[in-house]
This record gives structure tokens, sequence and C-alpha cells, in this order.
């Protein structure tokens, strides 16, 4: 089996090997270390002249890398926490996502911000937040989400390879040491969209769902777990829909489920006021209507604790993804 790990890792070896205009910078990149999560292993050793470590200063390394892209060159920037992605916002709001309708399409930014994101290890308030959606509004920025539902090193190679316009690329620390999914047995697994694809998810079997389930990143691991739980446990079918593009969000993914179920629930580790979740359900109602039903389960409204049990319980889980679910299809 492959690790999402394992997977992003190989995918910027090939970005490396396939593209001379690709760059890697970051802090703490090179081996031996090879990046906080080791996702860079192996890339210096490679390619010594075209991954370049960086001082502390997020605003200057994406900085860099807008700077890079606008002569022509295809850099992927890692910031080592996803805490510190707002360090670096001017450049990525101010600059990076507006430079291409300031100049006419005549300039494009081709940067890829790498960056981990998310709770569940212990590693306190300012290293634990998912603060995507504080940059989930910005014109021109796209927003991308690792998933182990489908292949992330094949999302990663495509944003850097392919798209001409600057992508924030979501990485949660949970997944690393997810194996990727195979579908099988106990679920179905269909891919909906193309560039960057959702993940239809049904139980196996089951009869047609009367709930829609849309999540990303880890978070739609605990909500693959309440799917089943529903359905084994309580005899409620659901579909799941995991999602890798966070923004621009395409309500249509959701149409065809939307218009069997009636019934909508977002799962997000990002605190639950003003997120994107509720984004989802803002976009659902204004497409399909005010028959909808929709819930949220995200983050409590509190900075994430560093004691275990606590952070435990301000993160969603899937007894808490279930409890929300059977009252949504009650």
């Amino acid at each position: 089996m492959t690790t999402v790990l394992e997977s992003l890792n190989r995918a910027l070896h090939e970005c490396l090997a396939e593209s001379p205009q690709v760059r890697l910078l970051g802090e703490d990149v090179l081996d031996p270390y090879g990046g906080a999560f080791k996702v860079t292993r192996g890339l210096s050793g490679a390619f010594p002249a075209r991954v370049l470590t960086t001082p502390v200063s997020e605003a200057g390394i994406v900085g860099l890398g807008v700077g890079m892209a606008l002569r022509g060159l295809r850099p992927v920037v890692e910031i080592m926490f996803g805490d510190f992605v707002l360090l670096a916002a001017d450049q990525l709001v101010n600059h990076a996502a507006k430079l291409r309708w300031m100049t006419g399409d005549q300039a494009r930014v081709p940067l890829v911000v790498r960056t981990p994101m998310g709770g569940g290890r212990g590693y306190g308030p300012t290293h634990s937040q998912s603060l995507e959606k504080h940059l989930l509004g910005a014109p021109g920025l796209r927003t991308l989400a690792a998933t182990a539902a489908g292949d992330p090193g094949a999302l990663l190679k495509t944003a850097v390879l392919l798209d001409d316009d600057p992508v924030l690329f979501i990485e949660h620390k949970l997944l690393y040491g997810k194996d990727l999914m195979a579908g099988g047995d106990e679920v179905e697994k269909l891919p909906v969209g193309d560039r960057y694809p959702a993940y239809r998810l049904r139980v196996a079997g089951a009869p047609p769902p009367s709930l829609t389930l849309v999540s990303y990143g880890y978070p739609a691991e605990l909500a693959l777990q309440a799917l089943k739980t529903l359905a084994f446990e309580h005899e409620v079918f659901a579909e799941l829909f995991v999602c890798t593009q966070l923004a621009p969000f395409d309500t249509g993914l959701l149409k065809e489920s939307l218009a069997l179920t009636h019934r909508l629930l977002t799962i997000e580790e990002g605190t639950r006021s003003l997120g994107w979740g509720a984004e989802v359900v803002a976009g659902a109602l204004e497409a399909h209507g005010a028959g909808l039903r929709a819930g949220r389960v995200a983050a409590q409204d509190l900075p994430i604790p560093a004691a275990q049990a606590l952070e435990a319980a301000v993160l969603p889980a899937p007894d808490s993804i279930t409890s929300a679910a059977l009252a949504l299809a009650r």
C-alpha cells in the first residue's frame, strides 16, 4: 500500500524530474531532515540545484515564489505549519492572486504553496489549527486539499505542472501515515469532476441514500467511519462526497445527490463560525431551494488545547458526526 506521504513525495520527485521549471523551497527541506513531516525527503539529494532551504520568513518565502513564477518558473513553496500561512497572506491575496487580473492576463503566477494543517497530535493552539477558511474567499486563489480517498500525489502534480494560477495546497498532518483508499467490498468509490475531482463514497450494496455528507482532508476519514456506523448500526444510508477543491467550490457536484436526499451535512475541522461548511450549505440552499435541510459539524470556536482530552473535546469526531447525521435524517 502507498501512504499519503509517499504519494506526495513521489509526486514532487516526478515534478522536478519532468519539468526543469519546477523549484522547491522552504524551511528545513534539505536532506537529511527532509521537512518537518518528511514530505521533501530525498529531493535535495536528487535535485541539489533546484531545492532551496530558506530563512524563517513565510512572507519572504512566498514572495520569492511569486517572483519566480512571474519569471517563468513553477515554484513549490512549503510552509512548515499551516498556522503560519497567514504571515504570507499579503503575498497570496494581494499579489499572487491578483497579478493575472491587474496585468490584463499578461502575467500568470503558477505557484503552489503546500502546508500541513490540523490537530490531533497535541501540538497546542499555535501548531494545530485549520486556518484555510481565512483564505477561501480570495478571488484568483485556488485551495486544494489532499485526501486518502483519491491520489494526493496526482492532485499535487496537476497543480504544480498544469495550473497556471496560484494554489494553496492543504495537507492534514494525520493523513500522512494513511494508506490510499482502494475502495473494495465495504465501500464503493466514484470520482466526480475533472481536473480536481471529488470522490463519492457509499456503503457497497446499500439502498439509495437519504442523507448527503460533504467533507475534505482528514475529517473525511472521520465522516467515512460515521457513514459505516450509520449504515451498519442504525440502517441510515448516506453518501459521502470527499472534496479536493475547496475554493472555488462547485455546488453542482452535489446536485444529483441533493435532489434525492434533500438533506446535507458538512464536516470540517476548522472552527464552525463562518467556515467552509457554511458556504457549502449557503450555495446548496441557493441552488436547490428551501426544501433542503442542512447541518454542520466542525471544531468548536475555541483555541485548540494541547492536552489530549481537551483537544478531542474541541475537534470533530465520528460520534459527533453520527449524532448530527441521525438528528438530520430523522
